[in-house]
């Protein structure tokens, strides 16, 4: 399992494109609770523990390298999934293309009930968190036939995605 700068790694490395399929109900990222907290209060919310993440696909961008993702998400939104609307304005900002899929339009498609980076098209990691949602770090699948697999579920979900934006406006 990859965690830490192990993981991190991966987003430093990679050549071409690096996709996320986020299909869980929320997340316990230590650093997102203070900032989801304020998020359901209706305080301002500061992302400088963010800062990072958006520089880096700054930089990705610049060179040509594409961060993509969809959200699975439920209509209606939970507060966690509005949070991360709100949110990925800033990120889709810094130059990734974040989509939005409901999840009964998942179930309909198939796909998969668990989260994965998919990096170049060739390198699988697949997530794992515990039962509080927190991340335990990333499994690199080595297996062609799941990578493949998983190629087509990307296609798939991004196929029948709304853009961040667009989603927005709908919900």
């Amino acid at each position: 399992m990859l965690i830490g700068d192990d993981f991190s790694k991966l987003f430093r490395t990679f050549e071409h494109t690096a996709f996320r399929l986020e299909v869980r109900e929320s997340y316990n990222a230590p650093r997102e609770v203070e900032s989801f907290r304020r998020f359901r209060a209706g305080e301002p919310v500061d992302l400088s523990w963010a800062e990072t993440w958006f520089s880096m696909i700054r930089q990705a961008t610049a060179e040509g390298r594409r961060f993509a993702r969809v959200r699975v998400v439920s209509v209606p939104l939970s507060d966690y999934s509005r949070f991360g609307l709100w949110a990925a304005h800033h990120t889709c900002d810094a130059g990734e293309d974040i989509r939005y899929l409901p999840r009964d339009v998942a179930e309909r498609l198939d796909l998969p009930h668990h989260d994965y980076w998919l990096f170049d098209s060739r390198k699988l990691v697949r997530m794992h968190f515990d039962e509080a949602d927190k991340f335990q770090g990333g499994e690199i699948i080595m297996d062609t036939a799941e990578i493949v697999q998983h190629n087509h579920w990307r296609d798939v979900a991004r196929h029948h995605a709304i853009r961040r934006d667009d989603f927005e406006a709908k919900v």
